[in-house]
């Protein structure tokens, strides 16, 4: 995968993460939402598994830290 191509998909998944009102929610849903938008660009570069795993991965992250910062926990 190329640097664009995973750029897109950790713009993706920090735009797209943390529907739901508990850490759980928040969580999950920005990992399903990273995976699917991390297929589909992994998909154009060539690899939709690879990209379906790194989209999920930067969308757990980004509901984890959003749900943080939400209850006030970090500051960004």
């Amino acid at each position: 995968m190329n640097l664009k191509a995973l750029t897109i998909v950790v713009a993706t998944g920090l735009t797209l993460t943390a529907c739901g009102e508990t850490t759980g929610t928040r969580t999950v849903s920005g990992g399903l939402i990273g995976a699917g938008g991390g297929a589909a660009i992994g998909a154009i570069a060539g690899n939709a598994g690879l990209g379906a795993a790194i989209g999920a991965g930067v969308g757990l992250a980004g509901g984890y830290l959003y749900d943080q910062q939400k209850k006030g926990n970090i500051d960004f």
